[in-house]
């Protein structure tokens, strides 16, 4: 055992009492330390540090510190260390931490000792930090002690400190090249601990491990790809690992099949639309180089499509030799056995984005991507310049006279147990039931017709008819898997009618053509007649080296001529590999879906602008109804309020005049022989029933009649208004298109009016007993006419009564007419200031109504302004989906083998 060892386990006193056997240790430590006494120069430090280990061991801690503590040779730095751990025994920590503290010492096992008694003494002590920082410490100075660094990992891995866990792994790995460590840290990136580490952080250590182990560097690098997934540090884990790859080469026998899928997946969810492309392009170059470097057999394709599509698309991001490699591994990979499945899906994912983004996909490209599909199927178009004998000729085919003079759409005919027929244009799809609906549809064009029914010839020959009698930019050519053109057999073949057929095969090279010559001419057998087919077809030859020609006869035999066909159909049916074609074909139509779309997307924001400055003509029309409205309902206000103003005028005018005269008038009720005291309360009486009578009698019946009358003109004027409104409403219904305004004016205010009249000119009207007369005045009047002698007056009462009615019929009565009539007339002015108010109420829905509609606009106006500003401040975000769905378009082309031909063609 070495020194150190001894020193470690307080076993140095073995050095002393070697050989000697059943003898106490204290005892001969006891006695060397006296005949060590005995010596000129004795030396006592060495047997005290062991008598200090003995008295240790014997739990004597108090001794063992004595004798320690008098230890002064170059074992003082242990006899430091002792002490302490003495201390800690007896539980007394911080004395013991200081004592570990104190120690200085330039061994290396003697600190890490002291460290890991101190790690210990922190953790008795609940120090996290100080315990972290102790046993780090002796990682750091000697990571080779024995057990130092499985102590620290336990710890980390406790307290679940797994920065420091992760940072242990890291620099262990690394340092001792042990597969262990490499081990431990892949557990700690499965379980999450490293999520939030950048990623450069492990640039070192993969490269360590990648010098020592493929495999196991695959599966690191795998587990830190899926822990950064769905985090902010995603794309700098992909810049990280990127750089790294594109340095090292692997080399050929070594397969990293998790590392391509990884390659792989990443790929495509960048390219699924949830980022843009200018956030992630700095990545693709070197991710695409990297896949192609580490993909499989399998993926070969896939990964240097990719690199292809992505060069086509961004020229300056990728390096020459990248794309010949690119080029050299794709023309050496196996080709994608997926082709339509994959098409169809991305067709999909193109209707999926365009519904989403309220914009419709042509539905008759949707059809024809579903028949495409049908590889049971082979597709047989029929076009030409031939049109009657064409139609005979289907008609043949399908045995029903269904195809007629003139079809301008094209009409699918496929074999099915019941009868359907579809009309699909690029806006909808309906069924269709009736005869006359189906030759309808024909009619147009632009409408595609599927027609499915009953049909032996298409059932046992797998065939799909296809009668279309456009050629020029016909949408429709590559749902063909052969075209079959109709020439007309009874007159010599002229450079127009093939000029057609030239067209088409510029517009689809690879599709086959064939020829159907009809013969209309009953003598079919005739030399004339066969000199002249041969003529055509060796005309037709000269253009048309492999087509295949079938001579079709209106006046032969249908069971002949049926069984004829079907062997020239399986004739053209070979050499075709259908399902390569048909994928290729489903590409043509995602790119003819693309750039409708792009046109749909462009016509939004067209659409937005006209929508902006057609609502904005809105706002100012509106605006302008509302100046109406408010001249309209001030107008109304003015010619009712004025008419019923003039007629309670004209009573008032009338009262002022009546019930003076009344009052007059009344004077007859004084006689001779009335008792002059008390005539003045009779005269009131009478003078206040006249009155009334005549308002009851004469005044509120006539009233009655002229507001009567009021209420039906201002009725009219109100109609008028109304009727005026309903006109500005059909006005502005017409142009939006629908009945969106509606003016609902409340009437009930007329009916309000009636009750109003009855109650006022037609209930029991009393006012109140005015005072005209008073004894007081009276007596005035008679003493200023009569002086001194009105004594004598009142003896003579014919006097009087001439007197009396002189004043009662001079007197001025207008102060008292003016305050009855004003009681009378009070509710009729109430209800004329309510006119105005009554009035509004009736055109209260116009103007809630316009003010409604206005409010919208505005809304609609900035809606569209901030949709429209979004599209050209961003045009990236608007543009962003397509460039995905033109690059993976591009990839497939590109593992298709067929971009070019595709690309021409669209």
């Amino acid at each position: 055992m070495t020194m150190e060892k001894q020193l470690i386990s307080k076993s140095y006193y073995h050095k002393f009492i070697e050989g000697i056997h059943n003898v106490d240790p204290i005892q001969v430590l006891g006695e060397l330390y006296i005949d060590e006494q005995q010596n000129e120069m004795p030396d006592l430090s060495y047997i005290r540090f062991a008598q200090g280990e003995v008295y240790f061991l014997y739990k004597d801690y108090e001794a063992a510190i004595f004798k320690w503590e008098n230890v002064s040779n170059e074992l003082k730095p242990w006899a430091q260390k002792n002490i302490a751990d003495a201390h800690a025994k007896m539980n007394l920590l911080a004395i013991a931490e200081d004592y570990y503290n104190a120690v200085e010492t330039d061994s290396e096992v003697l600190k890490t000792e002291v460290l890991l008694q101190l790690f210990s003494l922190y953790i008795q002590l609940g120090k996290h930090a100080k315990a972290v920082e102790s046993i780090k410490h002796a990682v750091d100075i000697n990571p080779d002690y024995p057990d130092v660094t499985d102590v620290a990992r336990v710890f980390f891995e406790d307290q679940q400190d797994w920065e420091n866990a992760v940072e242990l792994a890291v620099n262990e790995a690394m340092r001792t090249e042990s597969l262990s460590w490499f081990v431990v840290l892949e557990e700690y990136v499965e379980d999450g601990h490293t999520a939030k580490i950048k990623p450069n952080y492990f640039s070192e250590v993969l490269m360590t491990l990648y010098n020592i182990d493929l495999n196991r560097f695959e599966s690191l690098a795998t587990a830190l790809w899926n822990s950064y997934k769905q985090t902010d540090l995603y794309f700098p884990w992909l810049e990280e690992i990127n750089d790294l790859l594109l340095n090292i080469e692997p080399g050929p026998s070594c397969v990293w099949s998790k590392l391509s899928n990884q390659f792989r997946e990443t790929y495509f969810e960048l390219m699924n639309g949830t980022f843009l492309v200018r956030e992630f392009s700095y990545l693709i170059p070197s991710h695409l180089t990297n896949w192609m470097k580490v993909s499989t057999a399998s993926e070969a394709a896939i990964a240097s499509s990719a690199v292809l599509a992505w060069n086509e698309m961004y020229p300056s991001d990728m390096e020459a030799s990248i794309i010949s490699k690119a080029e050299s591994l794709l023309s050496r990979a196996a080709r994608d056995q997926n082709g339509i499945e994959d098409g169809f899906k991305l067709f999909k994912s193109i209707i999926k984005w365009a519904e989403g983004e309220g914009l419709l996909l042509d539905k008759r490209f949707e059809w024809i991507v579903h028949e495409l599909q049908d590889l049971n199927q082979y597709h047989l178009m029929i076009t030409g310049t031939e049109t009657s004998g064409k139609a005979s000729f289907v008609n043949m085919l399908l045995d029903e006279e269904v195809s007629e003079e003139p079809a301008n759409g094209t009409i699918l005919y496929k074999d099915a147990d019941n009868a359907k027929i579809h009309a699909i244009t690029n806006e909808e799809e309906r069924s269709i039931a009736e005869h006359n609906d189906f030759k309808e549809a024909t009619k147009d064009e632009h409408t595609f017709i599927s027609c499915k029914m009953p049909v032996q010839f298409l059932n046992e020959n797998k065939l799909t008819l296809i009668d279309t009698p456009q050629t020029d930019g016909n949408h429709y050519l590559y749902l063909a898997d052969s075209l079959l053109f109709v020439l007309n057999a009874d007159s010599n073949l002229t450079g127009n009618e093939l000029d057609m057929a030239v067209q088409i095969r510029e517009q689809a090279p690879e599709l086959p053509i064939h020829f159907l010559l009809c013969n209309m001419d009953r003598n079919t057998n005739s030399q004339e007649v066969m000199e002249r087919t041969e003529k055509i077809i060796s005309r037709i030859d000269s253009y048309f080296s492999n087509a295949k020609a079938f001579t079709y006869s209106t006046y032969g035999d249908r069971n002949n001529q049926i069984n004829e066909f079907s062997a020239f159909t399986k004739s053209i049916m070979g050499g075709h590999s259908l399902e390569e074609e048909r994928a290729t074909k489903i590409l043509y139509y995602v790119r003819k879906s693309i750039k409708y779309l792009l046109l749909k997307r462009e016509e939004v924001e067209n659409s937005l602008i006209d929508n902006i400055k057609w609502n904005e003509e809105i706002v100012t029309k509106l605006k302008g109804a509302q100046n109406q409205l408010s001249d309209i309902e001030e107008n109304t206000v003015q010619v009712i309020k004025k008419s019923y103003s003039k007629i309670i005028e004209e009573w008032k005018q009338d009262l002022t005049i009546k019930i003076p005269e009344l009052i007059r008038q009344s004077s007859e009720v004084i006689k001779e022989d009335s008792d002059f005291k008390k005539i003045h309360i009779v005269l009131n009486d009478e003078i206040n029933k006249r009155i009334n009578n005549y308002i009851e009698e004469t005044v509120l019946p006539d009233l009655y009649l002229k507001l009567q009358k009021w209420i039906e003109n201002s009725e009219m004027e109100l109609n008028d208004s109304k009727k005026y409104l309903g006109e500005m409403c059909e006005s502005f219904n017409q142009l939006y298109g629908e009945d969106k305004i509606y003016f609902e004016c409340d009437s009930r205010v007329l009916d309000d009016w009636h009750r109003d009249m009855n109650r006022m000119t037609r209930g029991n009207i009393q006012l109140t007993n005015a005072t005209f007369i008073s004894n007081a005045t009276i007596s005035q009047f008679l003493w200023r006419s009569a002086g001194k002698l009105v004594g004598a007056l009142s003896k003579n009462n014919e006097t009087v009564h001439d007197k009396y009615k002189q004043y009662v019929e001079g007197k001025d009565y207008s102060k008292t007419t003016e305050i009855l009539i004003d009681e009378f007339m009070q509710q009729f002015k109430i209800f004329g200031k309510s006119l105005e108010r009554d009035i509004k109420i009736f055109f209260t829905d116009p103007y809630d109504e316009l003010d409604a509609v206005l409010a919208e606009t505005y809304d609609e106006i900035e809606e569209n302004k901030d949709i429209l500003s979004d599209m050209q401040q961003k045009p990236e975000v608007y543009r962003n989906p397509f460039t995905l769905f033109e690059l993976k378009l591009r990839q497939y082309e590109w593992m298709f083998a067929t971009r070019e031909r595709i690309y021409e063609n669209s």
